[in-house]
């Protein structure tokens, strides 16, 4: 008997599911646990397992097409099985056939108005047309049957033989006005891609944030040449004795719970006008994949050091990137952090992680020449952008806050007292 395969069900939210590609066709061979398929879903991506060795008897939802959980998608079975659908099919065919001693036919194809037309072409004098209308056709050499009327039970009339005749005038003039050669028309190939799964939501979900809330963003540059120095010297104690690699990031990330401490309101969400101010900091790490922005929650980060901190973020990066972020890690974030200086951006405006009041953007580490005292040196800038709902908080709070963090970066040691 051909074995269903089924729509998985990718987190208790999940409602819909797409299947965003078929790495299989009707009739392929597939071995049980082999990837025949992709499946999104909001913002989860997974790869989607054979159920069982056999053909591919048969595909049931398409691609880009949108099912919910459960639902039947295709059949694995024998070569040349029949599916249990369609033998059951087959078999109320052959009982009517016996029965009745007849050919069981076809349902019926409604005709179409146009198909009616078409099968039963009018000639002229059948036309419905008044006296007047007529003569006044054949004096403006227009064919009868090409009018259309709008009197009674579709008669022409004399208004609508002058309507035609005052529409080929206008076009004649217009004809007459431009003598020049048509333009060519080149149609431009294109590539037309389904807005569907994470796409369609990341879509939505950056919409309303634009259209809700009071968007603002404010930059600053931080000097963080001690805390690169810094990370370079904790890194040779946590990779000799914890076994993992500080970054820059996590240092960000670090400084940012301790700021958000120090600054509450911007730990804040405008929800049903009113403003919730948090006391846990549940900080949003994005991580860019291939099919597009995830968000994954460190929960709680105000109770973690560096090291935890650190480890957390390394794995729920490495859950995004493997596709096995459940929902849950993805919501309930009080403020987020976006880094675009892997791809050399300094100053952007990052769009708000709604109903967050905060995101912080982390551009690109530039080395600048600086005055300090009298002197110049090199030193390691860093370019922040803070977008904030100005519905929850003014310029001046937003840029505190900005001052705080850029003080913790700065001077690297405050975040260990």
């Amino acid at each position: 008997m051909a074995v269903e395969v089924l729509m998985p069900k990718m987190g208790m939210a999940m409602k819909e599911g797409t299947v965003s590609r078929w790495n299989k066709q009707a009739g392929d061979l597939v071995s049980k646990g082999e990837v025949i398929a992709s499946i999104s879903s909001e913002k989860i991506e997974a790869d989607l397992e054979a159920p069982a060795n056999g053909v591919l008897l048969k595909i049931t939802v398409s691609e880009w097409e949108g099912v919910p959980p459960g639902t039947v998608i295709g059949y694995i079975g024998h070569p040349n099985e029949q599916i249990a659908e369609e033998t059951a099919a087959t078999a109320a065919t052959a009982t009517f056939e016996t029965v009745t001693g007849e050919k069981k036919l076809e349902e019926p194809v409604a005709m179409t108005k146009s198909d009616t037309i078409a099968a039963s072409p009018t000639s002229a004098k059948e036309v419905k047309i008044s006296p007047v209308a007529r003569k006044l056709a054949e004096a403006a050499g227009l064919p009868v049957e090409s009018l259309i009327g709008t009197g009674p039970v579709g008669r022409i009339t004399k208004e609508d033989v002058e309507k035609a005749i005052a529409d080929r005038e206008a076009k004649q003039a217009v004809a007459a006005e431009d003598d020049r050669p048509p333009a060519v028309v080149v149609e431009e190939t294109t590539e037309q891609l389904p807005v569907t799964g994470m796409r369609k939501v990341i879509a939505s979900r950056m919409m309303a944030s634009l259209q809700e809330s009071a968007q603002l963003t404010i930059t600053t540059r931080a000097d963080v040449t001690d805390l690169i120095a810094l990370q370079k010297k904790m890194n040779e104690v946590t990779q000799k004795e914890h076994e993992i690699k500080l970054t820059v990031t996590d240092l960000i990330a670090r400084a940012t719970v301790l700021a958000l401490q120090r600054h509450k309101q911007v730990n804040s969400a405008y929800i049903d006008d009113r403003i919730h101010r948090y006391g846990h900091v549940h900080l949003g790490i994005a991580v860019a994949l291939e099919q597009g922005l995830v968000v994954p929650v460190v929960r709680y980060a105000e109770s973690t050091s560096v090291l935890d901190l650190s480890r957390r973020i390394k794995a729920l990066a490495a859950q995004a990137r493997e596709g096995t972020l459940g929902m849950e890690e993805m919501q309930g974030s009080t403020f987020s952090i976006t880094n675009l200086g892997a791809y050399g951006i300094d100053f952007f405006t990052p769009v708000l992680n709604s109903p967050e009041a905060g995101i912080l953007g982390v551009g690109a580490v530039q080395e600048t020449p600086v005055f300090i005292g009298e002197e110049v040196q090199r030193r390691s800038i860093l370019p922040l952008s803070l977008t904030f709902d100005h519905r929850v908080l003014d310029g001046a709070p937003a840029a505190e806050f900005l001052y705080t963090l850029r003080k913790y970066l700065e001077e690297p040691y405050r975040m260990l007292l």
